[in-house]
């Protein structure tokens, strides 16, 4: 007789995509994650961190968090509404209220957090919501957790994004687009100038998540906002500390009476324990290190044009991606799996992207190029990525 506790349902589940071939263990680092990793043993290039700049392992950075640790201690103790907002958590919001030229900002524990509390506190019944297709998963989630009403546009279609407005706006009260800056699968850019010319014309206001931005675009890493010289008209512009800024975290900028509402109806900041010292020290100098120059982004930038073109020469199908994310299009969810253990095996690491996070048939290996690699070691994975081809191929 079956036992209920084997939880053979997940089983078989597990069984399926074994079958599919698209079943896969999580590699497990065995160093610090920089532009070469240590896993099982083996030095290989790592395409597939989201640490843009190589502020994970920076030097200031892993002094700013000892130095904290030995001042504030490992945890923060409380939530920040009772006795975890240290004095740290607050330059650090302030500091990034000016880098990002706002007039205040709410720090979350994750960029995931930070949306599953910002839009259920700032909509309710009798709203809509507006959300892009292709919307980030934790968007997804936190419009769930709204009362509000939803709705949804194609991707990046202004044309179908006014039709909604049309037929819909007169009939809520307040009304939210949402959109992500950077489109983290394919590397695509959203139209805000257009997103907020319509946002304008129906009363709208507008939510940016850009957790792929931060960092990267814009003056100095400033964002998507800022590369499209949008100050004053996103409403909401939310960003990521765990990618660009190399720690962990999330925050929305905004307005002040944001964050006073924020402080009173976000979820995770009244039921979650708050950052760490150890974590919002090394944030504070990150952005005083973006704050003092442009070297960081322009090396990100400068690596992953140089990767991107050797890879077009070489006959890859990159997409048009407008920014360092870089997708490799290999079609097959089985052969997409297939071509990263390879890569894997040759000492490149890179992940495959394959469905129900993009559309079936669309299975890619998505390339993240950092201001940390080397040209040297670029050029040995665009020769892995040639070689793994032409072996598949055969």
């Amino acid at each position: 007789m079956t036992n209920i506790h084997d939880l053979d349902f997940l089983s078989k589940q597990v069984h399926d995509l074994k079958d599919q071939g698209v079943y896969r263990k999580i590699p497990v680092l065995e160093s610090a994650n920089d532009a070469e990793v240590i896993i099982d043993g083996k030095s290989v290039i790592n395409l597939c961190s989201n640490n843009y700049l190589g502020f994970a392992t920076h030097p200031r950075l892993k002094k700013a968090a000892i130095d904290a640790i030995e001042k504030y201690g490992v945890g923060a103790g409380a939530v920040k509404t009772i006795a975890g907002n240290l004095n740290l958590h607050e330059e650090l919001e302030e500091a990034l209220a000016k880098f990002k030229k706002e007039e205040a900002v709410m720090l979350f524990q994750s960029g995931f957090n930070c949306n599953a509390g910002v839009i259920q506190a700032i909509t309710q019944a009798g709203d809509l919501i507006i959300s892009d297709e292709l919307n980030h998963a934790s968007i997804i989630d936190g419009v769930r957790l709204s009362r509000a009403d939803k709705a949804v546009f194609k991707h990046s279609d202004m044309n179908d994004l006014e039709r909604v407005l049309i037929e819909k706006r007169a009939q809520y009260n307040q009304v939210l687009i949402i959109t992500d800056g950077v489109f983290s699968m394919d590397g695509d850019l959203a139209k805000l100038p257009e997103i907020v010319e319509l946002a304008e014309k129906y009363k709208c206001l507008t939510y940016v998540d850009d957790a792929h931005g931060s960092g990267v675009l814009g003056e100095n890493g400033r964002g998507t906002v800022d590369h499209f010289h949008l100050h004053g008209r996103i409403d909401f512009t939310i960003g990521t500390l765990s990618k660009a800024f190399g720690v962990i975290g999330g925050y929305v900028a905004g307005k002040k009476i944001m964050k006073e509402w924020l402080a009173h109806r976000a979820r995770p900041l009244l039921f979650s324990t708050y950052l760490p010292p150890a974590v919002v020290a090394p944030l504070i100098e990150a952005v005083k290190m973006l704050s003092e120059s442009d070297e960081y982004t322009k090396a990100c930038w400068d690596n992953a044009n140089y990767f991107k073109e050797k890879m077009k020469k070489a006959g890859f199908n990159i997409g048009h991606s407008e920014t360092p994310i870089t997708p490799v299009f290999i079609g097959d969810e089985a052969k997409t799996v297939l071509f990263s253990k390879t890569l894997l095996n040759e000492g490149v690491y890179v992940s495959p992207i394959i469905f129900p996070t993009v559309p079936k048939g669309t299975g890619r290996v998505r390339v993240m190029v950092s201001a940390a690699h080397t040209k040297a070691q670029l050029d040995q994975a665009i020769e892995c990525f040639i070689k793994v081809k032409n072996s598949l191929e055969q």
